[in-house]
């Protein structure tokens, strides 16, 4: 019946919008004025979801974001306070013997079909906050429903948001310029960092642009971030093996995409008065974009 609904979908509506084609009909939104989706419905059954308007500037203070790079392996996280949230993506989860997690992101839609385990752990934890798309919401209920015990904040790629034609990145600033929140780099138009995640959020081919945009809006002012290497994408991840190593798509992104973004992040960053810093020395994002400290130094201080 799925593959009927597709087909149905597929040729009743311009191409722009197949990237919904998975989720009608069993989806029904109401967004509310301020643009996000404030209420769902997913096969006929009502999804709690947080309020993003009220989680705006719900925060302050320093966050740890732990990438998962392969840096994080020397890390002894026993020095890390425990007075400082922590957030994870994708499979930082195996830190939760040495961290305790409040927030989370994933995005990536492979590894919720790859990684059902950490999914599982993930949502099962009442204590964490997870970000994620529709599209992981409804591998959430399909597959893990009697898990799930997280709260949910539905976010949207600004350019794939829910029963909205797609925006191509020769559109994305004539689309968003007057968007508020949206913040676009003064050399490359297709490069935007949204300070309002209630309009969306922009990708740069990785989960860790995402999750700058989120701290960003809850109101962090200090961002310390371990595992951004963004190097030796031939390496497994700090919790993978040769075996058990997804696929990384970075390698080919770095140059023209990740560390542009990541360099119009720290402006927009710098600009708002929040400080970032990379606890990895050996990161090929160069200091002058994030400043780099190491782990131990840093929390010696």
């Amino acid at each position: 019946m799925g593959s009927l609904f597709k087909q149905i979908y597929r040729y009743t509506r311009p191409r722009t919008f197949r990237h919904n084609e998975s989720l009608w009909p069993y989806t029904q939104i109401e967004r509310a004025d301020t643009g996000e989706i404030a209420r769902l419905r997913y096969k006929g059954r009502e999804v709690a979801i947080e309020n993003l308007s009220a989680l705006k500037d719900s925060a302050e203070g320093t966050v740890l974001l732990t990438a998962t790079g392969p840096s994080t392996q020397s890390i002894d996280f026993s020095k890390l306070p425990c007075t400082i949230p922590v957030m994870g993506v994708n499979g930082a989860w195996f830190l939760s013997g040495k961290v305790t997690f409040s927030l989370y992101v994933i995005v990536d839609m492979e590894f919720f079909d790859r990684r059902q385990d950490v999914i599982r752990s993930v949502i099962a934890d009442p204590n964490i906050l997870l970000f994620t798309t529709m599209h992981g919401i409804a591998k959430i209920l399909d597959r893990h429903a009697a898990d799930l015990r997280c709260r949910l904040a539905l976010i949207e790629d600004a350019c794939y948001k829910i029963y909205q034609p797609k925006v191509a990145d020769a559109l994305k600033w004539e689309m968003y310029k007057s968007v508020p929140g949206a913040s676009f780099c003064e050399t490359r138009q297709d490069i935007c960092f949204s300070t309002d995640i209630r309009h969306g959020i922009f990708d740069a081919g990785t989960v860790a642009y995402w999750a700058l945009q989120i701290l960003f809006y809850l109101g962090f002012n200090k961002i310390v971030i371990t595992g951004l290497d963004m190097s030796n994408f031939n390496q497994p991840r700090f919790y993978e093996t040769s075996d058990s190593k997804l696929p990384s798509y970075l390698e080919e992104k770095v140059d023209n995409v990740v560390m542009p973004s990541f360099a119009h992040a720290a402006t927009v960053m710098k600009k708002n008065h929040i400080e970032i810093v990379n606890l990895s020395p050996e990161s090929a994002i160069p200091d002058t974009i994030f400043h780099k400290v190491a782990f131990d130094e840093y929390f010696d201080l």
